[in-house]
């Protein structure tokens, strides 16, 4: 399936490309536990911390998470991670991969995965159910880069309300990154002005200039270094709550 979306699209037009997990075999893994939680259709939820809305149930088909430990004040959010569980007569030796669209807290649980990523763990259908009726599972997982078709999406909140309140969520970003801020550029002060992190993904900025508005974005690797990204493309003026908005920038 691909992923389309043009210039400007709200998520009832959104098409989802699930993401390939580039593993490398000289990476750690670390030891933890993982469960799941219900939804009718197995999918992921719209109501989620990160605030990705319908597009973190339905993102990589699904097989979405919630964290506890890892969520780094929301830094978390889009994030993909390679779970895997190690019962030998019922476990994958692959495992699955997730992205993190949510916060979650259990019995010492680093991940409360959707019933399509749980059922993922398990070698066939029969193995999934069994491994469904434990509840709560010894995994190991690890962090593996985020592979998305397609640019870094702007999806102004649908709280938004141009031109008094502006709140922003990146989507699509690949890699192994964390966003840890965002700034917009005020060109009357000739400066760039922090964003807010109100909640998981969203940022948020009140009363913000009229006309375009050009945004820049800090990505943090692994190891703590950190890089300033600028999209080549501003928000317009007219920017609408619930729109999604092209960088024309990706991410490697």
């Amino acid at each position: 399936m691909q992923l389309w979306f043009p210039f400007v699209l709200g998520f009832d037009l959104l098409r989802i490309h699930s993401f390939k997990a580039v593993v490398h075999k000289q990476e750690y893994y670390t030891k933890s536990r993982a469960s799941f939680y219900g939804s009718p259709d197995g999918y992921g939820v719209s109501r989620g911390a990160c605030g990705f809305g319908e597009y973190g149930r339905m993102i990589n088909s699904g097989s979405v998470a919630a964290v506890s430990g890892l969520w780094r004040n929301g830094a978390a959010c889009g994030t993909c991670y390679q779970v895997r569980c190690k019962i030998a007569e019922y476990c994958d030796a692959n495992g699955a991969n997730v992205v993190v669209t949510d916060y979650g807290a259990g019995d010492r649980t680093d991940f409360i995965m959707s019933p399509r990523a749980f059922s993922q763990l398990g070698r066939n259908k029969a193995a999934s159910e069994k491994l469904k009726k434990y509840g709560v599972l010894d995994i190991e997982y690890k962090r593996v880069p985020c592979r998305y078709s397609g640019n870094v999406l702007f999806h102004v909140q649908e709280s938004s309300n141009n031109p008094g309140y502006f709140a922003v969520i990146l989507l699509n970003v690949n890699g192994k990154y964390d966003v840890t801020a965002v700034e917009l550029w005020q060109k009357e002060r000739r400066q760039w002005e922090p964003l807010r992190r109100v909640y998981g993904a969203v940022f948020d900025f009140a009363n913000p200039p009229t006309g375009e508005l050009s945004l820049r974005f800090q990505i943090t690797y692994p190891k703590g270094y950190t890089k300033w990204v600028y999209p080549k493309t501003p928000i317009p003026a007219y920017w609408k709550p619930g729109a999604t908005y092209d960088t024309k920038l990706q991410l490697n």
